[in-house]
């Protein structure tokens, strides 16, 4: 091996023995640190969404293809609706959920075990009636149909529905609930209207088959449902003309107007404006969900919600406002405020690394700067430790020369011994001085010892 290698080597080897501790440590404090952060998220998420069909369907599929681009796995988990969700989210079978404003009362644990990622859009109470046409007004005999008389004419308020075959939906799509207090409102018994609950898909199938006089959604105009039902001829929306009544009485609500030819221009879809009462839907988070995720859905809820709707102008959604529950810290800073920097140039799990690690590495730095600096004295002492431990065998020699304890040809052995070790030592370039101050010690102890040897030998002037 070269030398000049050889002499590289060894000063890599006293650098890294010298550093190697403090290094350690850095990167055990840091392993630590990541440890308990938890910077990075987990990879797979569940979202409880709602039926088939639903808005709250189409909606998280478009959250499964946003989160995929950043390395999420969004698992879909299918519902019967709103407070389904929301008892998924208590019983930690889903993680995030779409929950319908005054779905249920909050209970006492729910503010520290959920959290709200803000509004994201509002969802109209669609009740859809049936009209006859003409020749199918009467039945043989001249009389009309069950319910028929009652469908024939518009209907503007829930009282109308009285007598009707009403479909609710699902108790755990939260719309019989909100029913129920629809009905309360106008004074009326449960018995007044007879109800059914049937799912979405096959209420709507009894609906157009005429075995229901009514069906109740509570669903985003984006749901394929509403969209279908809206464009089908003899189906009418019930137009809600006490609305702004509504909203005061009961404050989870808003009154909202679905504007004439929203539907379908051409077709002039609906031929007049139709006054609806809605709620809003907010996406829900357990609040032990990884902050990672709670941003990556908050940031994502921009741009899936954030456009103009039949109900609101461009970037009213998603909002911190009309929120039942805490807002989570992560939501409130992507909806307020604007892309962190390091995300509009980094990928998503480096900048969050970065931006959730930086404090406990700005604290890493403050303890490890001052610790380095007994890096150069601790490396200086190894490299002069392997010239200055060959001092003391010298000074061995140079007492037992002082006091004649050895043989001066033993002693001049001794010397040559540790002139030859001497040379085998390798020092970097900037220690040269140090090696070449021992050789010159060693020559210098010889020529004293020799210099004792001869004057001892010398004969004494006048001695016979």
């Amino acid at each position: 091996m070269p030398k000049a290698f050889r002499n590289t080597l060894l000063s890599l080897r006293d650098l890294l023995a010298s550093a190697g501790p403090l290094a350690f440590l850095g990167l055990g404090l840091l392993a630590l640190a990541y440890w308990w952060l938890n910077p990075n998220p987990p990879k797979t998420v569940t979202v409880a969404t709602g039926p088939a069909q639903s808005a709250y369907a189409e909606f998280g599929k478009r959250y499964q293809k946003a989160l995929a681009a950043d390395g999420i796995e969004v698992v879909l988990l299918p519902s019967e609706g709103s407070s389904a969700n929301l008892q998924l989210l208590r019983d930690g079978k889903a993680d995030v959920a779409f929950v319908q404003g005054g779905t249920a009362a909050r209970q006492p644990d729910d503010a520290d075990e959920l959290v709200s990622l803000g509004s994201l859009f509002v969802e109209p109470v669609w009740v859809f009636y049936r009209t006859p046409a003409p020749q199918a007004s009467a039945q043989p005999g001249g009389a009309p149909p069950a319910g028929a008389a009652s469908a024939a004419r518009r209907l503007g308020g829930v009282a109308q529905l009285k007598g009707l075959r009403v479909n609710v939906g699902t108790t755990g799509s939260g719309v019989p609930n909100l029913m129920d207090r629809l009905l309360k409102a106008n004074r009326m018994e449960p018995g007044d209207v007879k109800l059914s609950h049937l799912e979405e898909t096959p209420a709507t199938v009894a609906f157009l088959a005429g075995r229901l006089d009514a069906l109740v959604f509570v669903s985003a105009p984006e749901s394929p449902m509403v969209q279908m039902l809206l464009q089908t001829p003899g189906v009418q929306l019930l137009d809600f003309v006490q609305n702004e009544a509504y909203a005061r009485r009961l404050p989870f609500l808003s009154p909202v107007t679905l504007p004439r030819g929203v539907v379908d221009l051409a077709q002039d879809l609906p031929a007049r404006d139709v006054r609806l009462v809605a709620s809003t839907t907010s996406m829900l988070a357990r609040a032990d969900t990884h902050p990672a995720l709670l941003t990556l859905f908050a940031q994502n809820a921009q741009s899936l919600h954030g456009g103009a709707g039949w109900f609101n102008r461009a970037r009213a959604f998603p909002s911190v406002q009309h929120s039942e529950l805490p807002i989570a810290q992560e939501a409130e800073r992507a909806i307020t405020e604007s892309v962190p920097l390091l995300q509009r140039y980094l990928p998503f799990w480096i900048a969050n690394l970065i931006e959730r690690m930086w404090l406990v590495l700005g604290i890493l730095l403050a303890i490890m700067l001052p610790l380095s600096r007994i890096v150069p004295p601790l490396y200086q002492f190894r490299v002069r430790s392997r010239v200055f431990r060959w001092y003391g065998r010298l000074r061995e020699v140079e007492d037992q020369m002082e006091t004649r304890s050895a043989p001066p040809a033993d002693l001049l052995k001794a010397l040559d011994e540790l002139e030859a070790q001497a040379e085998k030592v390798s020092v970097p370039l900037s220690y040269a001085d140090e090696l070449y101050a021992l050789r010159n010690h060693i020559h210098l102890v010889r020529k004293k010892l020799i210099r004792g040897q001869e004057s001892a030998t010398r004969p004494v002037p006048g001695a016979h």
